[in-house]
């Protein structure tokens, strides 16, 4: 009897173990055909980085601390080609969580993005390098654009401010050996926008390079982003930006050769102590001409020009 017993409890055990077996393959199998996009991907925890000068197309960039960093201009957003690859920290990159590549500020920072064209704020963590398009400021990932509003369109003008003391709390964290995932986002509920209709190329590649495949969307993980709305005009107008001087006669001479190219002011800004005077070259009312307008201005002889937004 006592054997019968042995015998039916060893048969059941298998039985588990098998069905266990079992589960285990079809979860694997089922994770493997899931659309790369719908993948879960593996994080790795990201390290506290600065880095050295480095050039892209040419142009250096110097990273640095900087907690009064502000500016505008055009943001583009990434997401297919770099999905589960490592950023320039060390993290794994997910496009379906809330990060960006900025050119030079420390990772991992927080910062502010702001929709001029529609007023949708975002709160999100530098992970990444780029973007390497000179006409672009931030590289989004596809769910921080998604939020923005601005994914189907594929760019849109922005303001990029710094979050100063979130920024150093995250990098304390990260020098600490700590995970940084979410350490800077908010607790309040998300507030979305339609997410229909296709990807669009993003401006992060190479010149000349076909655009990414169209991505099939799957539903978002849990998060808890929220999306804020600021008074904006809706009707920002876009500028390149030649050249900012402490000498005023500079930015005329500056202001007379590309007076040819399109209409060109200078115009006046205090920063700290400091008068500046600012060669703007505009407006244009869209990010495409923009882009025209800033290559128009670089093959002047200007190299270091760039797009801004009105703010």
């Amino acid at each position: 009897m006592v054997a019968s017993r042995t015998v039916l409890s060893l048969a059941v055990a298998v039985l588990a173990l098998s069905a266990c077996a079992e589960t285990k393959l079809a979860i694997h199998t089922a994770k493997r055909i899931l659309p790369p996009d719908e993948e879960d991907v593996q994080k790795t925890p990201g390290v506290y980085k600065i880095g050295k000068p480095y050039p892209v197309q040419g142009v250096w960039y110097y990273p640095a601390v900087d907690y009064d960093y502000r500016e505008t201009g055009i943001a583009s957003w990434y997401g297919p080609d770099f999905h589960g690859k490592v950023t320039a920290n060390g993290e794994t990159f997910n496009m379906n969580e809330i990060s960006a590549a900025h050119r030079t500020l420390p990772l991992p920072s927080v910062v502010r993005v702001v929709n001029l064209r529609n007023g949708r704020s975002l709160e999100v963590r530098l992970n990444d390098r780029g973007p390497f398009a000179r006409n672009r400021i931030i590289d989004l990932s596809r769910r921080a654009a998604q939020l923005l509003g601005f994914e189907k369109n594929g760019t849109a003008p922005v303001r990029v401010e710094i979050l100063a003391d979130e920024s150093r709390r995250i990098a304390a964290l990260a020098q600490g050996g700590a995970s940084t995932q979410l350490a800077a986002v908010p607790t309040t509920p998300v507030s979305v926008v339609s997410l229909d209709g296709p990807a669009v190329p993003r401006d992060r590649r190479p010149e000349g390079a076909p655009p990414p495949r169209p991505v099939a969307k799957g539903p978002p993980p849990a998060e808890n982003a929220v999306v804020r709305v600021v008074p904006v005009s809706g009707a920002r107008d876009i500028y390149v930006q030649a050249g900012s001087f402490v000498q005023p006669y500079l930015a005329e001479r500056m202001q007379w050769k590309l007076s040819s190219v399109a209409a060109t002011r200078v115009v006046p800004a205090q920063v700290g102590n400091q008068r500046f005077y600012r060669v703007r070259v505009g407006p244009v009312n869209t990010v495409e001409a923009g882009d025209a307008l800033l290559n128009s201005v670089i093959a002047h002889g200007y190299p270091d020009a760039r797009i801004v937004v009105e703010d």
